[in-house]
């Protein structure tokens, strides 16, 4: 019997030694797991991220179980219990959330076959937690408050979020603008008009070079401001016979061109304008005009206006529609701008938004010779318009309306 007790203390012995080794075991691949894992604060910190989360959790639980079921049986197994659980603890306080600011810290971790630590190295990446913003309730398209919904504008290249195909801008266009032009390109087919005879395309010297006839042109441009073309066809002629060159009118005294120039509108003025214009011309682009817009426009005494009527007929380059007087009033009666505008710059700017280019070309002479022969400024031949059922502005419709 006393044999019997003391080889069961032996073998229980044995058996509580051999627990003690498994244990240590199993401590020491814990720690040697925490030290890859202890300053990861993401689980998917390696290639085998969700085998090595389920693995440690695996020796919590047996180095738990283990150290309890034998904590009966010896005081060493006692002890090795409170170690696991300084264990489990340690591994919970780890896996604790960051606190704000704080850094994540990556680690490249090598296992064996048998998933065991063999190799850790040294750190190789640290980055900022990116903190995860909270998504907000949809609106369903309701502003929060009393903030009005602004109207969404757009263009030719816009897309919508709820449609993948492009979305093309709705241009500005006045009514029956279509017909209205139609018509009066019928109505100036007869050419009529003083423009048509006497315009400042019809004021150079057909003898002359290429160089001086563009001089011509510019010079016209210059002298048809505030004019009429009859007066402005007759001082060219004038200028041409006492010889219309840069040169010519920079040897011409000032007296003596201002002669030539009169009855012009404001024709003191244009004569040392055009004297001006020809030292320009002479000193910067050799006795020729320029042939662009902003060179033009340089020049004394030239304005958007003269600009672009000079580039279409001196150089046959289309830049913008020339906007005077004529085109300003007939624009606005037909109601060929968004609201009423006060000068020709501001007209022309409208007109260019909507009017398509290949319109841009003889616009200005359909509607100066339409202003000079029907639309006119005072008394216009409404009876006679062919638009007078469609225009706006038509004194024709209004006493239909009044019968």
């Amino acid at each position: 019997m006393f044999v019997f007790k003391m080889s069961r203390k032996v073998n229980l012995s044995k058996i509580a030694t051999k627990n003690l080794k498994n244990a240590a075991a199993i401590v020491e691949s814990t720690e040697s797991s925490l030290v890859a894992q202890s300053s990861t604060l993401s689980p998917y910190f390696s290639p085998i991220a969700g085998r090595t989360r389920n693995n440690r959790k695996n020796v919590e639980n047996a180095t738990v179980a283990g150290f309890k079921s034998k904590s009966n049986e010896t005081n060493v197994t006692s002890s090795s219990s409170s170690s696991s659980s300084e264990l489990v603890a340690k591994i919970k306080k780890n896996q604790s959330i960051e606190p704000k600011g704080a850094t994540r810290k990556h680690i490249k971790v090598e296992y064996d076959e048998n998933e065991k630590v063999v190799e850790v190295k040294n750190e190789v990446k640290e980055e900022p937690i990116k903190k995860q913003s909270k998504k907000r309730a949809p609106n369903n398209g309701k502003s929060a408050g009393k903030v009005k919904d602004e109207p969404i504008f757009k263009t030719e290249t816009d897309t919508s979020e709820e449609s993948t195909s492009p979305v093309k801008q709705v241009k500005w266009e006045p009514n029956n603008w279509r017909q209205l032009l139609a018509n009066i390109r019928e109505m100036r087919k007869e050419r009529n008009a003083p423009v048509d005879t006497m315009g400042c395309d019809k004021c150079y010297d057909e003898h002359s070079d290429e160089k001086t006839k563009r001089f011509h042109h510019l010079v016209a441009l210059m002298l048809s401001s505030q004019t009429k073309d009859s007066v402005t066809y007759e001082a060219m002629s004038r200028l041409k016979r006492h010889g219309l060159t840069p040169e010519k009118m920079i040897a011409t005294s000032t007296s003596e061109l201002e002669q030539l120039l009169y009855p012009v509108g404001f024709y003191k003025t244009k004569a040392k304008n055009i004297q001006k214009t020809s030292q320009v011309l002479i000193d910067k682009f050799g006795s020729d005009i320029p042939n662009s817009l902003e060179g033009l426009v340089s020049l004394p005494g030239i304005g958007p206006k003269c600009a672009h009527i000079c580039m279409r007929v001196a150089w046959n380059i289309v830049t913008g529609i020339g906007v005077d007087t004529h085109v300003h009033r007939i624009a606005n009666r037909l109601k060929w701008v968004p609201k009423e505008t006060k000068e020709p710059e501001q007209t022309r700017i409208a007109l260019e938004k909507w009017l398509p280019y290949e319109d841009w070309t003889d616009v200005n002479e359909l509607l100066v010779g339409f202003g000079q022969s029907i639309c006119t400024p005072t008394n216009p031949r409404c009876s006679e318009c062919l638009n007078a059922s469609i225009c706006p502005a038509s004194s024709v419709k209004k006493t239909k309306k009044n019968v």
